[in-house]
């Protein structure tokens, strides 16, 4: 397995030193912002499509410190009821999978975005209980009448191109945990499957190393996130972990995003990449550095730390005990 880097956190720097410091770190891979949330810093989404010497260019420069491309992230809302917006999520993450083609990389991260509750909504609505029934009635327009049609439609453009579209489990979001990505890919194709960000699983309760056997069964995990989070018991058996509390009032809130180790130990990271083995993930870890008690810097170095002691560097070997 490689340990990549989300570069998002080092925007403020040109690619070449950004990659220069990563080699240095000791990473693997990384997953290049082309829209959408992440931005766009080390990776102009429109340049690159146009322009065959920017892509042997950014080649180039990865190339020289050792690094591959373990995906393009256009994180956004293509099912957004504002059709603007709607149309600018599903164009950056069109041209995200086709720019994916281009430079050879297989896979392209994203949001399934989340719609309005009904026609003519202007605000996109979570949906987390079945009752008042009006509820449960919206949930099935999200679903049937909006993100279906237009998930098939994208599944159908990511096969011609040949991509996988990695779809970030996340709350606000209409899937969020394992069995919503799932209806999603039978309901698409196959192209269609989870980039595993296991840091919005902690905090809904959901056994991670379960939710990976889940999806691992259905060959349902494209590509994965090393993040990390705390849940602060005297803050949740109060109000819950449905927290709104601002992410800058950490103190109050009943989670937090933490930088690898900070959330759960070592030992649970190692049973999560043995995990992710057994269910036949070999791609990247891609740190995504949101820990707002460190900076980017230190929460980067201290993932690849424990990452670099957790991660397998070499393929099984036979069982010879067993013949």
């Amino acid at each position: 397995m490689d340990i990549g880097v989300l570069t998002v956190p080092l925007g403020g720097e040109r690619i070449d030193d950004a990659a220069a410091y990563l080699d240095g770190l000791g990473v693997d891979a990384v997953e290049l912002g082309v829209g959408g949330w992440p931005g766009q810093d080390h990776a102009d989404r429109e340049t690159l499509l146009e322009d065959e010497g920017a892509r042997e260019d950014l080649r180039g420069v990865l190339d020289d410190r050792g690094l591959r491309i373990s995906a393009l992230a256009t994180h956004n809302n293509p099912l957004h009821p504002d059709e603007e917006r709607a149309a600018t999520a599903d164009r950056e993450l069109r041209e995200a999978i086709e720019l994916a083609d281009l430079l050879g990389v297989g896979t392209v991260t994203c949001f399934s975005g989340l719609p309005a509750g009904a026609p003519g909504d202007s605000t996109p609505n979570w949906i987390t209980a079945p009752w008042p029934t009006e509820h449960a009635d919206a949930l099935d327009y999200q679903w049937d009448e909006v993100a279906v049609p237009y998930w098939s439609d994208l599944a159908e453009h990511a096969e011609d191109c040949g991509v996988d579209v990695a779809i970030e489990m996340h709350p606000n979001m209409l899937v969020y945990e394992p069995t919503g990505m799932l209806a999603l890919r039978e309901a698409t194709n196959e192209r269609i499957g989870a980039n595993f960000d296991p840091s919005h699983l902690y905090w809904q309760g959901i056994d991670v190393c379960e939710a990976i056997r889940f999806l691992g069964e259905h060959d349902a995990i494209h590509h994965v996130h090393a993040k990390d989070t705390k849940v602060y018991e005297s803050n949740s058996r109060v109000k819950g972990v449905l927290d709104t509390t601002g992410y800058a009032g950490e103190s109050d809130r009943s989670w937090l995003f933490r930088s690898i180790g900070y959330g759960h130990g070592e030992e649970h990271w190692k049973e999560v990449i043995s995990t992710l083995r057994m269910v036949g993930y070999e791609g990247a870890l891609s740190i995504e550095h949101e820990d707002s008690l460190t900076s980017s810097r230190e929460g980067l170095e201290k993932a690849v730390d424990v990452l670099d002691r957790a991660a397998f560097e070499t393929e099984p070997g036979d069982a010879y005990w067993a013949e």
